[in-house]
């Protein structure tokens, strides 16, 4: 099994499972920050890997009067500021060619969202940054497929490449997860991630934005850390009510340390007995 190294934490393997969690997108520096100290310190105090995630630009938002966010340049002050101050690596998307350069003079992993994970010209300049590449595994694209656009980075010569999970297109509105995906994504040589956030959203239905049902990421989150997942991504706010983006399938900032101790202890359990590693 491949494992990345992104500063001082691997993901892949059997090192622990790690957390990749921030707001849905830049909401200011200083609600940022707050967030993203108060991740590294119930992290730190658990002995969980953690990288920060936030977005500059929403830029496939369901409406067009929906928030965005910053913008690059101001976006990549907060991502710089995050890295420097609170201590952390820092994630982050890109929407297109020319976003890849400037994001990977800031950041420590790019991320390719879901719905541009076959954009060749994306996928590539993203492989040619050196840096390792998180592919969000769109919401029509089968886990086997997924290596495909994997296959498009690794041939830039950059191979620290992941892939995360974020749920099926069910009908209309709504996502399932399939967790033999992440046993058919770890085979192909992936470390896989589990956003268990946006598994749970319900895209555009809430008149014109999207919906989510928050309650059910915890479950999933469980349900993803025993089927042997190598990390987690969740979007966390103190406030998901007044969340400009996704708060509806945004975790409670507070509710999250008791989440995170049982994630932990299952993972535990996992990795002793070796059970990411049963072959499928």
């Amino acid at each position: 099994m491949k494992e990345i190294l992104i500063r001082d934490i691997i993901i892949g393997g059997i090192s622990p499972v790690a957390l990749i969690a921030g707001p849905c997108v830049i909401e200011g520096e200083s609600l940022t920050l707050e967030i993203a100290a108060a991740l590294k310190e119930m992290t730190s105090s658990l002995g969980i890997p953690f990288i920060f995630k936030a977005s500059f630009d929403k830029a496939n938002r369901t409406s067009v009067g929906s928030p965005r966010g910053p913008g690059i340049t101001d976006g990549l002050k907060v991502l710089e500021k995050i890295k420097e101050e609170i201590g952390v690596p820092v994630l982050t998307d890109v929407h297109c060619k020319t976003e890849v350069a400037p994001v990977a003079e800031v950041v420590d992993v790019i991320q390719i969202p879901a719905l541009l994970c076959r954009q060749t010209d994306l996928l590539i300049e993203a492989g040619r940054s050196g840096l390792p590449v998180n592919i969000k595994k769109g919401q029509f694209v089968a886990p086997a497929d997924i290596a495909k656009a994997a296959a498009k980075v690794e041939s830039t010569g950059n191979d620290k490449v992941f892939i995360t999970e974020r749920g099926t297109s069910f009908g209309y509105n709504n996502l399932v997860v399939d967790m033999r995906g992440f046993a058919i994504i770890r085979k192909a040589g992936y470390p896989v991630v589990f956003d268990a956030t946006h598994s749970v959203q319900l895209p555009s239905s809430a008149g014109g934005v999207s919906g989510g049902d928050r309650e059910m990421a915890p479950y999933l989150a469980r349900a993803a850390v025993a089927a042997g997942v190598d990390a987690l991504f969740m979007e966390v706010h103190p406030d998901p009510g007044s969340a400009l983006c996704d708060g509806p399938n945004s975790i409670d900032l507070k509710e999250l340390p008791a989440l995170l101790k049982v994630l932990k202890e299952i993972d535990t359990l996992v990795t002793s007995s070796g059970a990411r590693d049963i072959p499928v």
